[in-house]
């Protein structure tokens, strides 16, 4: 590979590492239910999609390259559909945010 794209696939990996070091840090200092799943959303997205990027770049024009964006497009619909899920059911079945209002905490959808 050629410098400049080496430079930029270790960026995007770095990018990748940090944004799921932020998340997973994130998942263990949220108070609530909602704001760690943010986090988790955080890490999945961002963080998945630099690394993917960055190994995107190393692989070039490859079989391999087709397979890590086939990934990519997965995470990039199932993600936000999951989440949205898990926050309605959990919403539906009670799960109050903590810092939510107690007209808010007492209404359901």
């Amino acid at each position: 590979m050629s410098a400049p794209v080496d430079i930029a696939s270790g960026i995007c990996l770095l990018l990748g590492a940090f944004f799921c070091l932020v998340g997973a840090v994130g998942l263990l200092r949220m108070p609530d239910f909602y704001t760690r799943m943010h986090a988790a959303s955080v890490l999945e997205t961002l963080g998945a999609g630099f690394i993917l990027l960055g190994l995107l770049l190393q692989a070039g024009f490859t079989l391999i390259a087709a397979k890590l964006l086939l990934m990519g497009l997965l995470i990039f619909f199932a993600s936000p559909t999951a989440s949205h899920a898990l926050a309605r059911a959990a919403l539906l079945r009670g799960v109050a945010p903590k810092l939510a209002s107690p007209e808010a905490r007492s209404s359901k959808l």
